[in-house]
């Protein structure tokens, strides 16, 4: 997967945050990564360099060079400082460096293009993800003004030219041994043990899980046909299975699915749908698979029921309690009128 970058600097850190988003499925995995950009001009707010950290959907740090410190972005990321009381000092001479390195190697990259002047970017992803069957992978890649540059491959020690302007720094990087091993260790061991210190740090919405609600809707399409649309959302973590099936079976035949994208609470929801013949609706279900439930979700269509039955169904209620209200007082009543001509035939003399 390569580096997704931007041409236009208002949506860099759009693109950072979309790459964790991209619509997967299965069991919950959980990734560290982080991004560096480095520009050739500041433009509309954005500085010259800027790095952002992110667990899984959480942005947790970010420096750039207007403010020179790295800053925490969510408060869980707090706990790090009881553990490591000069988390945030190393952290930010660290990034200060980084920062020094893109400079150079953006001013590389535009002596390399023959490039004297415009807005170019040099940028980063570095990261690792620990699957939910333990495998670890790793990624150490660079882009320049959008496109892939070189790409680190952690089995052969060895860096992959995306271009043919990368093939200078793929001859100087690949005899650099001890670094190349460096980088291998840092993603395989150091990035593995920081993402699981995270992890413990941010459990309480980081492990959370929340379960998807499920709705199916139709809309009546021009071609008789009908689109049935499967809503699913407020859930998380995000990677979720979400198909249609027709008569038990998956089916894809005219489907359509959007990516999985966040709400303004943390959790997610993902669209789906499939143009069917109206007389096989009933074949059709969504089944929906997520680590929050038990067993899979299979969710049909249902008519929805008409305002005047639920009107009908409240005024029957009402007419049934008034009617035994009714009966029930007027039990009372003619019992209470026994018992005051009981009492006053004991009163009248001689009785």
């Amino acid at each position: 997967m390569g580096v997704l970058l931007l041409r236009r600097p208002p949506l860099i850190l759009w693109a950072a945050a979309h790459l964790l988003l991209l619509d997967c499925a299965g069991s919950t995995s959980h990734s560290m990564r982080y991004f560096y950009t480095a520009m050739s001009e500041p433009g509309q707010g954005l500085p010259q360099f800027i790095a952002v950290g992110y667990v899984d959907d959480q942005q947790l740090v970010q420096y750039d060079s207007d403010t020179k410190k790295a800053l925490p972005r969510v408060p869980w990321i707090r706990k790090v400082e009881k553990d490591e009381p000069q988390y945030w000092d190393r952290e930010t001479q660290k990034l200060k460096h980084s920062e020094l390195w893109f400079r150079e190697r953006l001013q590389t990259q535009l002596n390399r293009y023959n490039q004297s002047g415009g807005f170019h970017t040099y940028q980063q992803m570095v990261g690792c993800e620990l699957m939910s069957d333990g495998r670890k992978e790793g990624y150490w890649q660079y882009s320049y003004d959008g496109r892939d540059f070189i790409a680190f491959d952690k089995e052969t020690l060895t860096w992959t030219a995306a271009e043919k302007e990368a093939q200078v720094t793929k001859r100087k990087w690949d005899p650099e041994l001890a670094c190349n091993q460096g980088n291998k260790h840092y993603l395989e061991e150091t990035c593995i043990e920081w993402l699981q210190k995270y992890l413990d740090y941010g459990k309480e919405s980081l492990l959370r899980t929340a379960a998807p609600v499920v709705k199916v809707t139709r809309k009546a399409d021009y071609d008789s046909l009908e689109t049935l649309v499967c809503q699913v959302h407020g859930f998380y973590p995000k990677e979720i299975d979400a198909n249609w099936v027709k008569d038990g079976e998956v089916w894809q035949e005219g489907t359509s699915r959007g990516l999985v994208a966040p709400n303004s609470d943390g959790t997610y929801y993902v669209l789906l749908s499939v143009k069917i013949d109206p007389e096989e609706r009933d074949r059709f279900r969504c089944r929906v698979e997520h680590d929050s439930l038990e067993k899979p979700l299979d969710v049909a269509w249902e008519k929805p029921v008409s305002l005047g039955l639920i009107v009908g169904a409240i005024v029957g209620v009402l007419a049934a309690i008034l009617l035994v209200s009714g009966i029930i007082f007027f039990i009372i009543r003619t019992r209470g009128q026994g018992s005051d001509s009981s009492a006053r035939a004991s009163d009248q003399p001689g009785a």
